[in-house]
């Protein structure tokens, strides 16, 4: 089936700011309600289907491999709050987890620290059956009967196992209803309370439920205090930010003794707490806000004294941790852990017995313990850094964090892990005893044997100079260059260099966000296929601490794109890959550095990639009455007032900079009720590009949001067509599947 790609209508729409007039053909698409409008978005679909029609026995075959290396029935590890272990089940078939609960083991009288109280039960040999005793509090698969999509925003239990607080979206647009569910008699509530965000809960009493709301331009700006089995008419605003550059959330400590509000720009921030057995009292601020200073708090009892430990980057850059007195926070505060350029703090939990140090350095996550057993003070903590017991790390390219820890009590650290080639595990950390218990391996099945691939940190050189990190996995015998850790400039026995591999680059460089590794059941599909996936860390994450976040956004966001192009480069120079061989990725703020390398050095790449993509960043950030604009001043400049702004952005934004030269083959995916990056950008910058004549495709989902499509099976099918389109642009797409998986969609060989 051949049918022509959608011609977009020319409607001229102008604008002018700062003496510059701008006349954008493609903005009449603004407006999702129009039926010309959804005609259009239809007709793209169309299109798209049609282009990718000869591609659906790949996608099928996609689809197969990810479901024979998933265990699709299966269970997880229990998590333990209060008198009960939590956890969810997924069962063949349901596109959905169902989660449930068994009764624990008492702790009190019993001994707290004793770690058997906190041992989860073992796992099942069939998953499919349901542990004893288990009640399942909610079946997601139920109450997304009639809905095309479906989210849980909200997931709390009140700490006497009674309520269950659940907000949902039916939309994608990230709006949930809220609704409470008594466990002990299986009844809803009639509260139910609309158009909230998401991180709404009880406080320790059960009695109140604290939720925020967001305003027109989709910023959560108030947070409520509702009373449990009243009208939600009645309810009481807490807290409202004003400023349209800030946006609010909420939550408790992990001791239960403190609820708190949290006020945030991208740059600067304040706290404020509440007492937790006076609910209906006033919150205090912690510290004022200071511009340009970021914090957060945390409560922790040590040598019997409370302390607010503070997060913080004043006069320090990547950041440090201090101690305050909770009863006077204007004290001088106690340094914790010492600020160490390049060494960037992400956060320290506290816990009854230990405190956690979250922290990056060499571009990957850490985290260290310390511990209060024998009663240090601030001036006697140890920090010990936690190296997992079975991860192959073969590359050095681990991450870890702690998973899924709620108890203020509890005596062990649970912890995952995972790398490019080890599939995610989670791991029971006995704090005092300093030994480890391995809970639970994902399962991939088919054979999966994490030494058939491998990994490595490679490093590329930008134009200023700076060491760009770039990491790779590949499967083992099927990449020339890489493989035998050879350097991929050598050239074989007979003097002849190594064939370049296809490879797919993946880049995001925005928000301080970093890329790091981990494992992908869908990428195997890839990676049996000889093709290399690599993460480009350029400047505008957060890999490398926050000079590296900050040389990479305002007046320096072209760093991110070229540094992205210069590891293209290096890969193509290396030997590693060539342009009719590589394949660029990104989303949303990583569909932003997608659409200004395709404009700014096409020639490096077959394909783009661009998922969500913000391409069209002018446009969105000159309108404060869209979703988050005031919010992204901070990260990107204001165009509106600042002159010089507005030219630094036109100068890179993808959609006022397509012209007439040769474009790789352009996929751009997007949802029509995408709220962070509306599906008005992808749209126009299609468009746009076949004004050149660039061959460009848009899928667009029209029931989703900015994350794509609901259900572990629909988003495997997203997914699968994607890498059928990559394949084929990498001329892959009759090449063997997946080792261990069935040669058709139906398992028949």
């Amino acid at each position: 089936m051949s049918i022509p790609p959608p011609q977009a209508p020319r409607i001229p729409v102008t604008r002018t700011h700062h003496g510059d007039t701008v006349t954008d053909h493609y903005e009449w698409m603004r407006d999702k309600t129009s039926e010309d409008v959804l005609a259009h978005l239809r007709a793209e679909n169309a299109y798209a289907e049609a282009r990718m029609q000869h591609l659906d026995p790949l996608r099928e075959r996609i689809v197969a491999e990810i479901r024979a290396r998933t265990q699709e029935t299966d269970m997880g590890i229990p998590v333990r709050e209060g008198d009960w272990w939590y956890y969810g089940r997924t069962v063949e078939g349901k596109q959905y987890s169902i989660q449930c609960r068994v009764a624990a083991r008492p702790i009190y009288p019993a001994d707290p620290t004793d770690p058997v109280a906190w041992t989860p039960p073992p796992p099942l040999k069939d998953p499919a059956q349901p542990r004893e005793g288990e009640q399942v509090i909610l079946d997601a698969n139920v109450e997304a009967e009639g809905h095309d999509f479906f989210s849980l925003g909200t997931f709390d239990i009140s700490d006497d196992g009674r309520f269950l607080l659940f907000g949902v979206d039916t939309a994608g647009d990230e709006r949930y209803t809220l609704r409470i569910r008594d466990l002990e008699r299986g009844e809803q509530l009639a509260d139910e309370i609309r158009e909230t965000s998401s991180g709404a809960f009880f406080d320790p009493s059960g009695r109140y439920v604290f939720y925020s709301t967001v305003d027109e331009s989709w910023r959560p700006d108030t947070v409520w205090r509702h009373e449990v089995g009243t009208d939600p008419a009645a309810d009481v605003q807490v807290f409202h930010e004003p400023d349209d550059s800030y946006w609010v959330g909420a939550g408790r400590t992990r001791s239960g003794r403190y609820l708190v509000i949290g006020a945030s720009s991208s740059v600067t921030s304040e706290t404020r707490v509440l007492d937790a057995s006076d609910p209906t009292g006033e919150f205090a601020l912690i510290w004022q806000r200071e511009q340009g200073v970021e914090y957060d708090a945390e409560h922790a009892v040590i040598a019997g004294k409370d302390w607010w430990l503070i997060t913080h980057n004043k006069n320090a850059p990547d950041f440090t941790v201090v101690a305050v007195p909770v009863e006077n926070p204007q004290a001088e505060p106690v340094t914790v852990i010492e600020h160490e350029a390049g060494r960037r703090v992400e956060g320290v939990d506290a816990f009854a017995r230990f405190l956690v140090f979250d922290y990056r350095t060499g571009g990957l996550p850490k985290t260290a313990v310390a511990r209060l057993d024998g009663g240090e003070t601030l001036a006697d903590l140890t920090w010990d850094e936690l190296v997992p017991p079975t991860a192959s790390g073969r590359g050095g390219l681990l991450s870890i964090g702690a998973r899924g820890n709620p108890e203020w009590q509890q005596p062990t650290l649970r912890i995952g892990y995972t790398s490019f080639i080890e599939p995610a595990t989670v791991a029971s950390y006995d704090v005092a005893a300093g030994f480890y218990t391995v809970l639970k391996r994902q399962p991939v099945l088919g054979g999966y044997a994490s030494g058939d691939y491998a990994e490595k940190r490679d490093w590329a050189v930008a134009d200023d100079g700076t060491r760009i990190p770039i990491s790779l996995v590949w499967r083992r015998g099927l990449v020339p260059a890489l493989d035998g850790d050879a350097s991929s400039s050598d050239a074989s026995a007979d003097g002849a260099r190594p064939e370049p591999s296809p490879l797919e680059l993946y880049g995001y460089g925005s928000y301080e966000a970093s890329m790091d590794p981990g494992f992908s059941i869908p990428r195997l599909s890839l990676l049996d296929r000889g093709v290399i996936f690599a993460i480009a860390h350029v400047r505008g994450g957060g890999e490398l601490g926050r000079d590296w976040y900050e040389k990479g956004k305002f007046g320096h966001k072209k760093n991110t794109f070229t540094d992205f192009i210069a590891c293209a480069r290096h890969l193509i120079d290396t030997g590693v890959t060539a342009p009719d061989r590589l394949v660029a990725e990104g989303g949303s703020a990583g569909g932003l550095l997608m659409g200004a390398v395709a404009n700014m050095a096409p020639e490096l790449f077959a394909g783009i990639l661009a998922e969500v993509p913000f391409v069209d960043p002018l446009t969105s950030i000159l309108d404060p009455s869209l979703p988050l604009t005031v919010i992204e001043w901070d990260e990107w400049g204001n165009p509106l007032d600042d002159a010089e702004a507005y030219q630094y952005i036109k100068s890179y934004a993808p959609y006022e900079n397509v012209r007439e030269q040769a474009y790789p083959r352009i996929l751009a995916v997007t949802s029509l009720n995408d709220t962070r990056v509306l599906y008005v950008e992808p749209a126009k910058w299609v468009a746009r590009l076949r004004e050149v004549g660039a061959d460009a495709v848009l899928r667009c989902e029209m029931e989703a949001g900015h994350g794509g499509v609901s259900g572990r099976y629909s988003a495997w099918n997203q997914r699968a067509i994607e890498l059928a389109w990559l394949l084929d642009v990498l001329g892959l797409a009759d090449a063997p599947g997946s080792a261990g998986a069935p040669e058709s969609a139906d398992g028949t060989p």
